[in-house]
């Protein structure tokens, strides 16, 4: 199955975004993607965090679902939207939400950011539960590619990467491939990125796609970007090197995956 990751440098102007993303849709299925990743808040990366109350949705209805749902079906393919807020029961909050689309327009599951980002520095300061509710459910979905084949796909954003223990929920439900768009800052894209993104590949043995934010925002944010899809012997197969919007492409082999768990049985070997 060839899957594209997509990266974007989003803006406060949530309708160019949307035709950035569908820009980038277009050309990947053009190239025979079937499984697509959008980055992190793909939608809007505003001046203020608080930007985001404004462009939330209800789940399952406004523009942002709807443009998704549309281009899903209109070039048929699964697409990971990235992450969109959503409307929370907490006033002033919403939450970080990443859904996903069949080939129909459907959307198929839905999860909601559980790990928040929070990091400070002398010159930068990030709290992403100001504004964001956390999530409490970790979620696998299931979906079939051209080929007939099935896949399992375990959801999880960005900080996520740092908590193992969700990946493993995902592996014990039989993941094949792990779902992690993201908007890493530079200062800990720099140091942790690569790592984290090979490591939970490796440790579960799936495979790893991973759309990033890449490049200098409006509101004076620089994010990592290096978009990339990780095999399950931990190899880097695609990675976008430069900034700014583009795609990585990747060709997943289920029959790899499967040759990799049988000559290193370490999930078998789990005593915890």
């Amino acid at each position: 199955m060839k899957v594209a990751v997509l990266q974007m440098v989003s803006s406060p102007d949530v309708e160019d975004n949307l035709a950035c993303a569908q820009q980038l849709i277009a050309q990947a299925s053009a190239q025979g993607a079937e499984l697509l990743v959008l980055p992190e808040y793909f939608c809007g990366m505003g001046l203020q965090d608080t930007d985001k109350l404004a462009w939330a949705e209800p789940l399952g209805k406004g523009p942002i679902q709807e443009a998704m749902a549309r281009w899903a079906q209109a070039y048929g393919i699964w697409l990971v939207g990235g992450t969109v807020p959503v409307q929370s029961g907490a006033e002033g909050k919403v939450l970080n939400t990443s859904m996903l689309f069949n080939p129909q327009g459907q959307r198929v599951a839905h999860y909601d950011k559980i790990h928040l980002f929070r990091f400070a520095t002398d010159t930068e300061r990030y709290d992403e539960a100001a504004v964001i509710e956390p999530g409490v459910l970790p979620v696998v979905a299931d979906m079939v590619d051209r080929s007939g084949q099935q896949w399992r796909l375990g959801l999880s954003v960005c900080y996520d990467l740092r908590f193992p223990e969700l990946y493993r929920q995902h592996v014990a439900q039989g993941a094949h491939i792990l779902l992690a768009p993201s908007a890493f800052t530079c200062t800990t894209g720099f140091a942790h990125w690569e790592l984290l993104l090979r490591a939970r590949a490796v440790e579960n043995q799936c495979w790893m796609l991973a759309a990033a934010q890449g490049g200098q925002h409006d509101n004076g944010r620089q994010t990592w970007g290096h978009s990339m899809v990780v095999d399950p012997w931990g190899q880097i197969v695609a990675e976008q090197a430069s900034a700014g919007a583009g795609i990585s492409y990747a060709v997943l082999d289920a029959a790899f995956l499967q040759q990799v768990r049988q000559r290193l049985p370490a999930l078998e070997h789990r005593c915890l």
